[in-house]
Protein backbone atom coordinates (compact mmCIF):
# COMPACT_ATOMS: atom_id res chain seq x y z
CA UNK A 1 0.00 0.00 0.00
CA UNK A 2 1.18 3.49 -0.74
CA UNK A 3 2.09 5.47 2.09
CA UNK A 4 1.55 8.88 2.28
CA UNK A 5 2.64 11.52 4.28
CA UNK A 6 1.73 14.98 4.81
CA UNK A 7 4.07 17.88 5.74
CA UNK A 8 3.17 20.62 8.18
CA UNK A 9 -0.32 19.94 7.72
CA UNK A 10 -3.39 20.47 10.43
CA UNK A 11 -5.46 17.63 10.67
CA UNK A 12 -8.73 19.30 9.59
CA UNK A 13 -6.85 21.00 6.51
CA UNK A 14 -6.45 18.87 3.31
CA UNK A 15 -2.79 20.48 1.76
CA UNK A 16 -2.92 22.05 -1.67
CA UNK A 17 -0.09 20.54 -3.20
CA UNK A 18 0.31 16.68 -4.21
CA UNK A 19 4.31 15.23 -4.47
CA UNK A 20 4.70 11.89 -5.72
CA UNK A 21 7.84 10.67 -5.22
CA UNK A 22 10.24 8.10 -5.30
CA UNK A 23 11.48 7.07 -2.33
CA UNK A 24 15.27 6.35 -3.41
CA UNK A 25 16.19 8.62 -6.40
CA UNK A 26 18.09 11.73 -5.39
CA UNK A 27 15.63 13.76 -8.64
CA UNK A 28 12.66 13.23 -5.73
CA UNK A 29 15.11 13.88 -2.72
CA UNK A 30 15.86 17.00 -3.87
CA UNK A 31 12.80 18.12 -3.89
CA UNK A 32 11.59 16.85 -0.61
CA UNK A 33 14.78 18.47 0.98
CA UNK A 34 13.10 21.86 -0.91
CA UNK A 35 9.78 20.87 0.66
CA UNK A 36 11.39 20.88 4.31
CA UNK A 37 13.53 23.31 4.09
CA UNK A 38 10.43 26.16 2.91
CA UNK A 39 7.95 24.30 5.30
CA UNK A 40 5.59 23.98 2.94
CA UNK A 41 2.05 22.23 3.12
CA UNK A 42 1.98 19.24 1.38
CA UNK A 43 1.17 15.38 0.84
CA UNK A 44 3.40 13.55 -0.50
CA UNK A 45 3.02 10.28 -2.17
CA UNK A 46 5.51 7.24 -1.98
CA UNK A 47 5.90 5.81 -5.41
CA UNK A 48 7.37 2.45 -6.05
CA UNK A 49 9.22 2.88 -9.74
CA UNK A 50 8.58 -0.89 -10.20
CA UNK A 51 4.51 -0.24 -9.38
CA UNK A 52 3.65 2.99 -10.59
CA UNK A 53 0.23 4.26 -10.05
CA UNK A 54 -1.89 4.90 -12.60
CA UNK A 55 -2.41 8.20 -11.91
CA UNK A 56 1.01 9.40 -12.16
CA UNK A 57 1.25 8.25 -15.93
CA UNK A 58 -2.12 10.11 -16.37
CA UNK A 59 -0.23 13.21 -14.74
CA UNK A 60 3.24 13.00 -16.09
CA UNK A 61 3.36 11.74 -20.01
CA UNK A 62 6.99 10.54 -18.65
CA UNK A 63 5.53 8.81 -15.94
CA UNK A 64 8.39 9.57 -13.72
CA UNK A 65 9.09 11.11 -10.40
CA UNK A 66 9.35 13.90 -8.77
CA UNK A 67 5.79 15.54 -10.31
CA UNK A 68 4.43 17.92 -8.18
CA UNK A 69 0.19 19.06 -8.61
CA UNK A 70 -0.72 22.03 -7.07
CA UNK A 71 -4.25 22.76 -7.90
CA UNK A 72 -4.68 22.35 -11.80
CA UNK A 73 -0.69 22.96 -12.30
CA UNK A 74 1.37 20.12 -12.83
CA UNK A 75 5.05 19.76 -12.60
CA UNK A 76 7.66 17.49 -13.65
CA UNK A 77 11.59 17.75 -13.47
CA UNK A 78 13.08 18.08 -10.74
CA UNK A 79 14.40 21.33 -10.56
CA UNK A 80 11.63 22.96 -12.71
CA UNK A 81 9.83 21.84 -9.12
CA UNK A 82 12.05 22.99 -6.86
CA UNK A 83 12.09 26.68 -8.57
CA UNK A 84 8.51 26.91 -8.91
CA UNK A 85 8.16 26.27 -4.69
CA UNK A 86 10.80 28.57 -4.42
CA UNK A 87 9.29 31.60 -6.29
CA UNK A 88 5.49 30.63 -5.17
CA UNK A 89 6.53 30.31 -1.90
CA UNK A 90 10.15 33.00 -1.66
CA UNK A 91 10.64 32.27 2.28
CA UNK A 92 13.29 31.62 2.80
CA UNK A 93 14.67 32.41 -0.51
CA UNK A 94 16.64 29.26 -2.05
CA UNK A 95 18.19 31.57 -5.08
CA UNK A 96 19.92 35.07 -5.31
CA UNK A 97 18.15 37.85 -5.88
CA UNK A 98 20.29 39.54 -8.67
CA UNK A 99 19.51 38.17 -12.31
CA UNK A 100 23.19 37.40 -12.60
CA UNK A 101 24.09 35.07 -10.17
CA UNK A 102 20.15 33.61 -10.39
CA UNK A 103 21.75 32.89 -14.03
CA UNK A 104 24.80 31.58 -12.79
CA UNK A 105 23.04 29.38 -10.09
CA UNK A 106 21.02 27.70 -12.96
CA UNK A 107 24.12 26.76 -14.89
CA UNK A 108 25.59 25.05 -11.94
CA UNK A 109 22.46 23.32 -11.70
CA UNK A 110 22.75 21.94 -15.63
CA UNK A 111 26.08 21.22 -15.40
CA UNK A 112 25.10 19.44 -12.15
CA UNK A 113 22.49 17.01 -13.69
CA UNK A 114 24.77 16.98 -17.52
CA UNK A 115 27.63 15.74 -15.68
CA UNK A 116 26.70 14.01 -12.28
CA UNK A 117 23.32 13.20 -12.11
CA UNK A 118 23.38 11.79 -15.82
CA UNK A 119 25.98 8.91 -14.71
CA UNK A 120 23.44 7.82 -11.67
CA UNK A 121 22.19 5.25 -14.45
CA UNK A 122 25.32 3.88 -15.45
CA UNK A 123 26.58 3.56 -11.59
CA UNK A 124 23.19 2.01 -10.92
CA UNK A 125 22.31 -0.62 -14.00
CA UNK A 126 25.72 -0.19 -16.27
CA UNK A 127 27.94 -3.04 -16.87
CA UNK A 128 31.09 -3.23 -15.04
CA UNK A 129 33.09 -1.08 -17.14
CA UNK A 130 30.39 1.78 -17.60
CA UNK A 131 29.97 1.86 -13.54
CA UNK A 132 33.80 1.71 -12.92
CA UNK A 133 34.42 5.27 -15.36
CA UNK A 134 30.97 6.83 -14.12
CA UNK A 135 32.42 6.58 -10.57
CA UNK A 136 35.50 7.69 -11.84
CA UNK A 137 33.85 11.03 -12.89
CA UNK A 138 31.71 11.53 -10.24
CA UNK A 139 34.19 11.30 -7.80
CA UNK A 140 36.98 13.52 -9.71
CA UNK A 141 34.22 16.23 -10.47
CA UNK A 142 33.49 16.64 -6.97
CA UNK A 143 37.17 16.49 -5.74
CA UNK A 144 37.60 19.17 -8.56
CA UNK A 145 34.98 21.50 -6.76
CA UNK A 146 35.99 20.69 -3.26
CA UNK A 147 38.50 23.95 -2.51
CA UNK A 148 35.25 26.15 -2.94
CA UNK A 149 34.39 24.86 0.57
CA UNK A 150 37.25 25.82 2.29
CA UNK A 151 36.28 29.87 1.34
CA UNK A 152 32.77 29.00 1.86
CA UNK A 153 29.76 27.43 3.93
CA UNK A 154 27.14 26.85 0.88
CA UNK A 155 27.93 26.63 -2.82
CA UNK A 156 27.11 29.73 -3.81
CA UNK A 157 28.51 31.77 -0.44
CA UNK A 158 26.96 32.37 2.61
CA UNK A 159 23.29 30.92 1.88
CA UNK A 160 22.19 27.30 1.60
CA UNK A 161 20.69 27.48 -1.55
CA UNK A 162 18.30 24.97 -4.53
CA UNK A 163 22.26 24.41 -5.45
CA UNK A 164 22.88 23.05 -1.96
CA UNK A 165 19.65 20.77 -2.35
CA UNK A 166 21.16 19.56 -5.62
CA UNK A 167 24.05 18.63 -4.26
CA UNK A 168 23.44 16.98 -0.82
CA UNK A 169 21.26 13.85 -2.62
CA UNK A 170 24.24 12.98 -4.81
CA UNK A 171 27.08 13.25 -1.32
CA UNK A 172 24.27 11.06 0.93
CA UNK A 173 24.79 8.03 -1.59
CA UNK A 174 28.74 8.14 -2.48
CA UNK A 175 29.31 5.10 0.01
CA UNK A 176 26.53 3.05 -1.03
CA UNK A 177 27.53 4.05 -5.23
CA UNK A 178 31.27 2.60 -3.70
CA UNK A 179 32.83 6.33 -4.32
CA UNK A 180 35.47 7.35 -1.72
CA UNK A 181 36.40 10.52 -1.92
CA UNK A 182 40.28 11.04 -2.39
CA UNK A 183 42.00 13.31 1.20
CA UNK A 184 41.91 16.40 -1.30
CA UNK A 185 38.36 16.06 -1.06
CA UNK A 186 37.69 16.86 2.61
CA UNK A 187 35.84 20.07 2.31
CA UNK A 188 33.41 19.04 0.44
CA UNK A 189 32.75 15.96 2.51
CA UNK A 190 33.24 18.34 5.55
CA UNK A 191 30.38 20.22 3.79
CA UNK A 192 28.03 17.46 3.48
CA UNK A 193 28.21 16.61 7.07
CA UNK A 194 26.85 20.08 7.68
CA UNK A 195 24.20 19.79 5.61
CA UNK A 196 23.16 16.29 6.76
CA UNK A 197 22.42 18.34 10.02
CA UNK A 198 20.11 20.39 8.77
CA UNK A 199 16.59 19.64 9.68
CA UNK A 200 15.59 20.23 6.28
CA UNK A 201 17.68 17.01 5.05
CA UNK A 202 17.09 14.80 8.16
CA UNK A 203 13.10 15.30 7.49
CA UNK A 204 13.52 14.71 4.20
CA UNK A 205 14.74 11.07 4.32
CA UNK A 206 12.51 8.28 3.60
CA UNK A 207 13.49 4.90 5.24
CA UNK A 208 14.84 3.36 2.61
CA UNK A 209 17.38 6.47 2.20
CA UNK A 210 18.29 6.13 5.79
CA UNK A 211 19.81 2.41 5.20
CA UNK A 212 22.10 3.60 1.72
CA UNK A 213 24.50 5.55 4.44
CA UNK A 214 24.92 3.62 7.71
CA UNK A 215 25.90 5.22 10.58
CA UNK A 216 29.27 5.57 11.78
CA UNK A 217 30.86 3.35 14.42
Amino acid sequence: MTEKNVLSTPAARKPIMTLYSGTTDPWSHRTRIVLFEKDIECQIVDVDVNKKQRELGELNPYNQVPTMVDRDLVLYESNIINEYLDERLPHPPLMPVDPVSRARARLMLVRFDRDWYGLIGSISGGDKKSATRARHALRDGLTVISPIFKEQPFALGDEFSLVDCSLAPLLWRLGHWGIELPRQAKPILDYGTKLFQRKSFKLSLTEAEKTLRPPKR
